[in-house]
């Protein structure tokens, strides 16, 4: 159950950042083995000087044209897992001609019970976790 937030700079095509979450999506599946159907993206829009980066942390980036991958999903997932996930969104970022050194991903796991899609409370509940 992964949500996605891309944090985007604010100039980046609409269509630029679709390809980016069905590539992000893509490799979610492939590498974490998610649900094809947990299909859930907010694009977050920065305007110049919004975005506060360390051009040179951990990598050397175009701080104007980073974006940033968040990720809310289950826990549970190993860190070969993880770390498979970082990988191939690079590559496929690069297939698209997106530098993946301008990128930056982060996860973040919670729970079942930390997910409500319906008025039948939270996803533990309805599938009886």
């Amino acid at each position: 159950m992964p949500l996605n937030k891309l944090h985007v700079p604010q100039n980046l095509p609409v269509a630029t950042c679709h390809q980016i979450n069905d590539l992000l999506h893509d490799s979610l599946v492939e590498t974490c083995a998610v649900n094809p159907k947990d299909y859930f993206c907010i694009v977050a829009r920065y305007g110049q000087g919004d975005m506060i980066l360390h051009p040179t942390y951990l990598g050397i980036r175009d701080v104007a044209a980073t974006i940033i991958i968040d990720i809310t999903l289950l826990a549970g997932r190993t860190d070969e897992q993880k770390e498979a996930l970082y990988v191939d969104v690079r590559k496929r970022l690069d297939a698209i001609g997106f530098p993946p050194g301008n990128s930056i991903i982060y996860l973040t796991e919670n729970g079942p019970v930390d997910w409500s899609f319906s008025e039948q409370g939270s996803v533990k509940k309805v599938l009886g976790f």
